[in-house]
């Protein structure tokens, strides 16, 4: 079953609550400086935030932000937790995010580097690294000619974050992959997998249960609450079939009940007949199997699928 977040596990939180004073800058104290202003300082002083937006959901916005220790860029995530006040199981999804992502570390991951809480304002905060190129979904967008030995290396890393997260202890199942919460820094083809808010951490002899994720993107089993980490793997297949054709599936659907229709039905997304090439319609369709059928990521690595591909 998958572990819920306890008031007591928001409470450990409070080793990232630091009360030091801030570190010198250069140029702090100078009225000369023409540099951008930060809108908002973290409690050590190191992180500053930016007005600008690099993205916006219905539960957290995320902001351009600066690490003054490292002098690098990175994201501020922020939620007006005063919003949720009467959906707790909202807020929990949330502290449950950030747990994990404390606990995580893998170059395929989106890296958490400090999360506190602002009483003043009711806030919760964390600070996360930055792709500087957005999700892959507006990527693809933007680059239309993306070769099929590209889309294979993005592909594996996906698999490689997604063989990390089911080989963690406890397992973790993402629930929620989609190409919209896949990173990428598009000058070196680095891709991350971030958005862990619906992400479920269970026994390894355990099913999870309850019903999650974006409906395009959700294995069959989902619907039925007893499922296990190859729901991520289902989801992956329809990753790659949206990078491919460039079509979120079952894009022909006008409401979440046909496509769930559709997914229990075992229909698959008309997407799928675009793809022309066959060893790339043949690895999607293995990933689409029946759970019993369907390869971890582990075995996909191992694919012939990924042949010839550097280790970059």
């Amino acid at each position: 079953m998958p572990t819920s977040v306890a008031s007591s596990d928001r409470s450990d939180f409070g080793s990232f609550c630091h009360t030091k004073s801030k570190m010198p800058c250069v140029n702090e104290d100078s009225s000369e400086n023409d540099g951008e202003p930060f809108v908002e300082v973290d409690p050590t002083g190191r992180y500053g935030r930016y007005g600008d937006l690099l993205g916006a959901g219905a539960v957290k916005k995320v902001y351009r932000a600066f690490d003054q220790e490292e002098g690098i860029e990175v994201a501020w995530n922020q939620v007006k937790l005063r919003n949720f006040s009467d959906d707790r199981s909202v807020i929990d999804r949330l502290y449950l995010e950030v747990r994990l992502l404390r606990k995580l570390k893998h170059p395929n991951i989106i890296h958490l580097y400090n999360v506190w809480t602002d009483e003043e304002h009711n806030t919760l905060n964390f600070i996360t690294e930055v792709c500087t190129s957005g999700d892959l979904r507006e990527y693809r967008k933007k680059h239309r000619h993306v070769s099929v030995k590209a889309l294979k290396k993005w592909s594996r890393q996906i698999l490689k974050g997604l063989e990390y997260l089911h080989n963690h202890e406890p397992c973790i199942i993402h629930r929620d992959l989609n190409c919209s919460n896949v990173f990428i820094n598009g000058n070196v083809g680095q891709v991350k997998i971030g958005d862990l808010g619906l992400a479920a951490a269970v026994g390894r002899s355990h099913a999870a249960h309850s019903i999650l994720g974006t409906p395009e993107f959700m294995a069959p089993e989902l619907y039925e609450e007893d499922y296990t980490e190859l729901v991520d793997i289902y989801s992956f297949g329809m990753c790659v079939l949206e990078m491919v054709t460039l079509q979120i599936p079952y894009s022909e659907c006008d409401s979440v009940a046909k496509i769930y229709r559709k997914v229990t039905s075992g229909i698959r997304p008309a997407a799928l007949s675009k793809v022309k090439d066959l060893e790339v319609k043949e690895f999607i369709e293995r990933c689409l199997a029946q759970p019993r059928k369907r390869p971890s990521a582990a075995e996909l690595l191992r694919d012939p699928f990924f042949d010839g591909l550097d280790d970059a």
